[in-house]
C-alpha cells in the first residue's frame, strides 16, 4: 500500500504540534494493555485478581506437572523413563541445578506469589462490599499459603516475598521456621474471612475447611500433634465433609468438588489459546499428569508404584467367611483402583492386561487416569487433582491423636476409612500399643492415599530421611534411596540462574 505525500509545511507544522502535545500523547493508556497501577479499580477486578491467583497453580510446573515428579521422589515411586535426566532426578541424581523439572517450579510458584500479592496489596484500596473484599484477599492469602507449603518442603530456605516486587526487589532467604511462621499467619488471617461453601458456580474456591486442613496439615510437619488435633476436630465436627461411598469417585473428571474434597486445583480438558494457561507452547488448563503415570502405549510410563505398594493392599486384618471356616488374608478393593497389574481384571483404554501385551512382573499407575473413557491419554485431562481428602483428614487425625497417646480414640477414624462401601474392610478391634497404631496408620496412608502425592511429605514428617536408619527402611521398600545423601538429597537444588541473579541467595547443601 502507498502512502499519499505530506506537503513539507504541514509535516513541519505537526512536528511543532507534536513537540507540544508529547506529554498528552506519551500518558495515553492502550486499553488492551492494562497496567497493574491501573487495573485495580473494581470488585470485579478484584475477583479476576484472585482468579489469576488459582490460575497460577494450574501453570506447567505446579500442579500441572512438576508437583507430581518432585512429589513421587519417595518410596512408593520409581522411575524407568527412557528421558535419562528425568529418571535420575527421580533417584536423587541432579546433575544440573537448573533441571527443568524443579527450576521451572520454583518460576511458576513465585509467578503465582506475584499474583498473590499484588491482590493482597491491591484490593484493600478497591471501594467494594466490605465481606466479599476481605474474603478475596483471604482466598489469595490461601494460595499464597499453599504456594509456600510445597515451596518450603521441596528446597528449603526460600525468599520470603510479601510485597509486590519490582525488578529490583532483593528478598534474603526465609529459614524454613520463618516460613512455616508466615504460611501459619496467612491462614489464621484467612481462616475467619473465609465461608464453608459456596454456591455452585463459585465451588472449588478455598473454603474456611481447606484452610483450617492446610494449617493442620503444617502443625503436622512441625509436630505440633495437639494443634493439629484441635484443627482436625474443627472440620470433623462441622459436618461439612464426608466419605464419598466411592473411592473411585475422588479420581475422576465427574463427581469433583464432592463432599470428600476439601480443595482441588480445578482442570479442563479443553485445550485454550497458548498463554492462558502454562504459558507454553503446549498451554491449557489442563492436567498432563496421566500422561506420564499410566503404562506404555496409551501413556509415556515415566513413574510405577512400586512392588512392596501392591504387595500393601493384602490386608492383614482377617476375618471369618463363614462357621467354623479358616481364616485368609482380605485383597483391599482400593488396590485396583490404584494400580494396573497382571492380577487386576479390568478393562484399560480398551484392552486387558495381556492384551496390550504389559510385562507381568511390572505394576503402573491407574490412579488418576483417563483409561476408562479413552483409547490413550494426552497432554490434556480434565481430572482435577484433589489437594486435600477428608479422607486425608480422618487418617492425619488417627496419627495426631496417636501420638498424643489417644489411641483408643484413633481407631474409629481409621476404621471410618477402612469401611468406606466400596472398600469395606473388616473393623480393627482390640487394643493397640502407640508403635503398633502408628505402623498402622501409615500402612493406612499408604494404601487410602497411593500415588497422590502425599507420601513425600508423609515420610518427611516422619523423619525418615534424617538419619539412615530410616534411609536404611525406605531403601528396603525402594532401592532408589541408595543414592539418597543425608543432609542433601532432602532438599531440591535452588536454580542457578537464580542464584546468579541475586547473590544473596544462597544454593542447598550438597549442590
Amino acid at each position: 500500500m502507498k502512502f499519499p505525500k505530506i506537503p513539507a509545511l504541514l509535516l513541519a507544522a505537526s512536528l511543532v504540534l507534536a513537540t507540544g502535545c508529547e506529554k498528552d500523547l506519551l500518558d495515553k493508556t492502550n486499553p488492551n494493555a492494562p497496567s497493574t497501577a491501573t487495573f485495580w479499580k473494581t470488585a470485579d477486578d478484584a475477583n479476576k485478581g484472585v482468579l489469576a491467583c488459582y490460575s497460577g497453580l494450574q501453570q506447567f510446573a505446579c500442579y500441572y506437572r512438576s508437583w507430581h515428579f518432585m512429589a513421587h521422589r519417595s518410596d512408593e515411586s520409581y522411575s524407568q523413563s527412557p528421558f535419562v535426566e528425568l529418571a535420575n532426578f527421580t533417584r536423587f541424581v541432579t546433575p544440573d541445578n537448573n533441571f527443568f523439572i524443579s527450576s521451572f517450579a520454583w518460576n511458576d510458584y513465585y509467578r503465582t506469589i506475584f499474583r498473590t500479592n499484588q491482590v493482597v496489596t491491591r484490593v484493600p484500596a478497591i471501594e467494594m462490599d466490605g465481606v466479599l473484599k476481605q474474603r478475596l484477599i483471604a482466598e489469595a492469602k490461601f494460595v499464597r499459603a499453599l504456594s509456600y507449603f510445597d515451596l518450603v518442603y521441596f528446597f528449603g530456605r526460600v525468599p520470603l516475598i510479601l510485597v509486590e516486587p519490582t525488578v529490583t526487589t532483593r528478598v534474603p532467604q526465609a529459614t524454613a521456621a520463618e516460613t512455616e511462621a508466615q504460611i501459619i499467619k496467612d491462614l489464621t488471617e484467612a481462616i475467619p474471612d473465609l465461608p464453608a461453601t459456596y454456591p455452585d458456580p463459585e465451588r472449588g474456591r478455598a473454603t474456611k475447611g481447606a484452610a483450617q486442613a492446610l494449617l493442620a496439615k503444617v502443625y503436622m510437619q512441625q509436630k505440633r500433634w495437639a494443634d493439629a488435633s484441635a484443627l482436625f476436630s474443627t472440620i470433623i465436627g462441622s459436618n461439612q465433609y464426608d466419605l464419598v461411598d466411592n473411592y473411585l469417585d475422588n479420581f475422576t473428571d465427574t463427581n469433583e468438588n464432592n463432599k470428600e474434597s476439601l480443595f482441588e486445583v480445578q482442570f479442563t480438558g479443553a485445550v485454550l489459546e497458548v498463554g492462558q494457561g502454562q504459558d507454553n507452547s503446549a498451554s491449557s488448563e489442563s492436567h498432563d499428569r496421566p500422561n506420564f503415570f499410566g503404562p506404555p502405549g496409551p501413556t509415556f510410563a515415566d513413574v510405577q508404584p512400586r512392588r512392596w505398594l501392591l504387595d500393601e493392599y493384602r490386608d492383614s486384618t482377617v476375618t471369618l467367611l463363614a462357621p467354623g471356616s479358616t481364616r485368609k488374608h482380605l485383597i483391599d478393593p482400593r488396590r485396583d483402583i490404584c494400580i494396573i497389574h497382571a492380577g487386576n481384571p479390568g478393562v484399560f483404554y480398551g484392552k486387558t492386561f495381556s492384551g496390550w501385551g504389559w510385562n507381568p512382573n511390572q505394576q503402573y499407575w491407574r490412579k488418576y487416569l483417563n483409561d476408562r473413557t479413552r483409547t490413550d491419554e494426552n497432554f490434556s485431562s480434565g481430572i482435577n487433582h484433589r489437594v486435600i481428602r477428608y479422607a486425608d483428614v480422618l487418617l492425619m487425625q488417627a496419627e495426631a491423636l496417636t501420638e498424643l497417646n489417644q489411641t483408643s480414640a484413633a481407631l474409629p477414624l481409621i476404621n471410618r476409612v477402612r469401611q468406606r462401601p466400596s472398600v469395606n474392610l473388616a473393623p480393627l478391634t482390640g487394643s493397640f500399643s502407640q508403635s503398633a497404631l502408628r505402623l498402622l496408620i501409615r500402612s493406612e496412608r499408604a494404601k487410602e492415599l497411593a500415588g497422590e502425592g502425599t507420601r513425600w511429605f508423609d515420610i518427611l514428617r516422619w523423619g525418615l530421611m534424617d538419619n539412615q536408619a530410616g534411609i536404611d527402611e525406605l531403601r528396603g521398600r525402594d532401592p532408589d534411596f541408595a543414592n539418597f545423601r543425608l543432609g542433601i538429597s532432602k532438599l531440591l537444588p535452588i536454580p542457578q540462574r537464580d542464584i546468579d541473579i541475586d547473590p544473596g541467595v544462597t544454593q542447598n547443601p550438597g549442590y
